[in-house]
């Protein structure tokens, strides 16, 4: 099975704790993606935003453009090491119910993302029907 540096996005658009949400939000419309990592000053991802961070965390409650990533980033972040096989990634997608993991390289520096859409393009379709439904499934109570 191939691993997961052959179907990521290498090198994605990246903020730091400081970044606006607006500025992050921004980050997502010119890169068409709606997860951006959260990086500390060595490029370690730290947390992650996504799209339905900002709305539940930040505008739900009231919150504007000015409010930090780090007041919208999901965190501790999951990841996956970039010579890590795609069935990993996928068995921590289903489990963790998320849709995209960042990818570290041996330091623990950023190097790339996985989408849910990336597993799809490369899998076949029985395993991606049910790599999406273990990721849409509701959360047990």
């Amino acid at each position: 099975m191939a691993n997961v540096s052959t179907v990521m996005t290498p090198n994605p658009a990246v903020c730091d704790a400081n970044t606006s949400v607006r500025d992050v939000a921004r980050l997502m419309l010119d890169n068409d993606c709606g997860e951006i990592p959260v990086v500390d000053y060595q490029g370690k991802p730290i947390g992650v935003v996504t799209d339905r961070d900002i709305c539940l965390r930040v505008v739900a409650n009231g919150g504007d453009g000015t409010t930090a990533a780090s007041d919208a980033m999901s965190s501790p972040v999951r990841t996956v090491q970039v010579d890590s096989s795609l069935r990993d990634c996928v068995t921590l997608m289903e489990n963790a119910r998320i849709r995209r993991v960042p990818v570290v390289d041996g330091d623990g520096k950023l190097t790339g993302i996985v989408a849910l859409a990336d597993i799809a393009l490369a899998g076949k379709d029985k395993e991606t029907a049910k790599v999406v439904k273990e990721v849409s499934a509701p959360a047990p109570n």
